[in-house]
């Protein structure tokens, strides 16, 4: 590799850093914060008050600096074994958009391009968690998001639907290690998080991104794991969300739950952790199947969510907080939660945790995990 690629590579990883969690040395800590808080200059910014359109929206847009298309599912097979699938495609912007034709899609026939597409994959269960990586420059043939049937691509990974909208689909994952064919159907509506999709990420509404979750999916499949397939169903959770700032540069990273309270309710809830000058930052929305939901953050009730870790897994990656106890006040919820395998590092060019989980108290049911800023 000529020293040119080598110093692109750097600056690539480097952005990469920009999109999720990541374990620092220890010796050069670094919050979330000073990643993720980077200067936006150049970039869209999110503005309160901007509806969101479907299915146009579902798109890639350019000109913000990244946003992501992200499925969780809770799984089982034919015998009953509980499995976790994560799948998420990226899109990064390396530069801010000159003009409108950078953020339009190129022609087959050009390849210069500002835009990085990078993806993640995983297959979980008890006693195994396997993980894989796609990356590869925006282009019509390669990485890429398409309308008429809405397609999001990075190679063969690919989320193709049967039209211009989200749903029906089928998400297809092809990796040395494991592999998945899912059917995707939903049809209820698309909760908006936050404001209509405004989505702050402080108290003093210094940082936001547009952000929607689509979280009563039905899934009906097949997995491949060494070697075998096997038959699987279950529900998934999509969010997408897009920004050119999504922290302050106060914040260290954060901790993130999708958790199923039943067939009719869901939950969404993290927090955002700060310093002693800067208390963390909760928000959570319950969201029903009928299309309703509430929003709940510690801006509007300091006091009202509360988000403790129980157990600390040292993982290869790090000490991280794989049980917690949620409890919401107003909403009279109070949940204990564990991961079904702590191992469940994202050990990828960037580093965080991602997993199934499953909770008990005032409610029973399974979700999701993500940790990102601990080292």
């Amino acid at each position: 590799m000529s020293p040119l690629n080598r110093l692109s590579m750097i600056l690539v990883l480097t952005t990469l850093l920009l999109v999720s969690g990541c374990n620092q040395a220890p010796e050069a800590p670094q919050s979330m914060g000073k990643i993720m808080g980077s200067s936006a200059e150049g970039y869209t910014e999110v503005v309160q008050g901007k509806k969101l359109t479907f299915p146009l929206d579902h798109q890639a847009h350019n000109d913000f600096k990244q946003e992501w298309w992200y499925l969780t599912a809770n799984l089982t097979t034919e015998s009953g074994e509980p499995l976790g699938i994560q799948w998420t495609q990226f899109r990064i912007a390396l530069s801010a958009p000159k003009n409108t034709q950078e953020q339009t899609l190129l022609s087959p026939n050009q390849w210069q391009t500002n835009q990085l597409y990078t993806a993640h994959a995983a297959l979980t269960s008890t006693h195994s968690h396997q993980i894989a990586q796609n990356w590869s420059r925006g282009h019509p043939q390669l990485a890429y998001t398409h309308t008429e049937p809405f397609t999001v691509a990075l190679k063969n990974w690919q989320w193709r639907s049967k039209s211009n909208q989200m749903f029906p689909a089928t998400l297809s994952v092809d990796t040395k290690d494991f592999a998945y064919q899912l059917t995707l159907i939903s049809d209820t509506e698309f909760q908006l998080q936050g404001d209509q999709g405004y989505s702050i990420k402080s108290a003093d509404n210094s940082v936001a991104s547009y952000y929607y979750s689509q979280p009563f999916i039905k899934v009906t499949g097949s997995i491949t794991r060494n070697g075998k397939q096997q038959n699987v169903q279950g529900d998934a959770w999509l969010d997408r969300e897009w920004s050119s700032q999504f922290l302050t540069k106060s914040q260290q990273g954060w901790d993130w739950f999708s958790l199923r309270l039943n067939e009719q309710q869901t939950l969404m809830i993290f927090q955002l952790r700060g310093t002693a000058e800067n208390p963390a930052f909760y928000s959570a929305r319950l969201m029903n199947k009928d299309g309703t939901g509430r929003n709940i953050n510690s801006r509007d009730n300091p006091n009202d969510i509360s988000m403790t870790p129980i157990t600390w897994t040292q993982t290869a990656l790090g000490k991280h907080p794989t049980e917690w106890q949620i409890n919401i006040e107003s909403e009279q919820i109070s949940l204990h939660t564990k991961a079904l395998n702590p191992q469940s590092d994202m050990a990828l060019s960037i580093a965080y945790w991602e997993g199934p989980i499953y909770f008990t108290g005032t409610h029973q049911g399974n979700g999701y995990m993500e940790l990102t800023g601990y080292h």
